[in-house]
């Protein structure tokens, strides 16, 4: 629903609109962006941002006529050099995607100083209006589309419920601030907003660590 050409992917993409406008309650000279996708969030950012993404997904970002204001390209966090730091990590629609969300939020931890933002826009995964949401926009879209259930590609890509990623989040920052869209109780709102600032670094080295011990274990 990227590019909103049906009246219900307008739609959809019109409430997401909330997410890349809490994120630009901000401004920074650098950032990172994970799971940058389509590239459909740096035009809501200054031109002369330092802006570098991760994103495994090259064929999302490829074509983009955005890719020219990209400084750095990374497929994982793990492939940043260990000495960066960003002012601002930013998400937006990604978070609920991860598989392994605690190691990917302490490894955007170990990137980020005393006076660094992490930001992530995420869906209101587990309520009712979210459910109801994507039932009534993008899951008409996809069946006139494709004839299928959007419900079940929903169960398979959505991973990490809202609350588990707030709890994820609050664990490895400090200070961790909470608003949702267009209510602020979770079960009626479309989407939720975080922003986290002073990492927990000593709790973010010691999963990383014990992870590539589970590693080294396995081979």
């Amino acid at each position: 629903n990227r590019e909103g050409d049906r009246t219900v992917d307008n739609l959809a993409q019109r409430l997401e609109r909330w997410m890349h406008r809490q994120v630009i309650s901000h401004r920074s000279a650098d950032l990172l962006e994970i799971g940058a996708g389509t590239l459909n969030h740096i035009h809501h950012e200054h031109p002369n941002t330092l802006y570098d993404i991760v994103e495994p997904f090259a064929e999302l970002y490829q074509n983009s006529s955005q890719l020219d204001q990209v400084s750095n390209i990374y497929n994982s966090l793990k492939e940043i050099p260990e000495d960066k730091i960003y002012s601002r990590i930013i998400s937006i629609a990604t978070l609920e995607h991860m598989t392994n969300l605690p190691l990917e939020v302490a490894l955007s931890a170990t990137h980020m100083g005393n006076s660094s933002i992490f930001q992530a826009g995420i869906p209101s995964e587990g309520g009712f209006l979210w459910w109801l949401g994507w039932r009534c926009t993008t899951g008409v879209s996809y069946w006139l589309r494709n004839r299928l259930d959007y419900g079940i590609l929903m169960r398979h890509e959505h991973v990490n419920k809202a609350n588990e990623i707030i709890a994820i989040v609050e664990y490895f920052f400090e200070n961790v601030k909470i608003k949702r869209f267009p209510m602020r109780f979770h079960s009626l709102s479309f989407y939720t907003y975080l922003e986290a600032t002073k990492p927990h670094m000593d709790r973010a080295e010691q999963l990383i660590t014990s992870t590539k011990k589970k590693v080294l274990n396995i081979y």
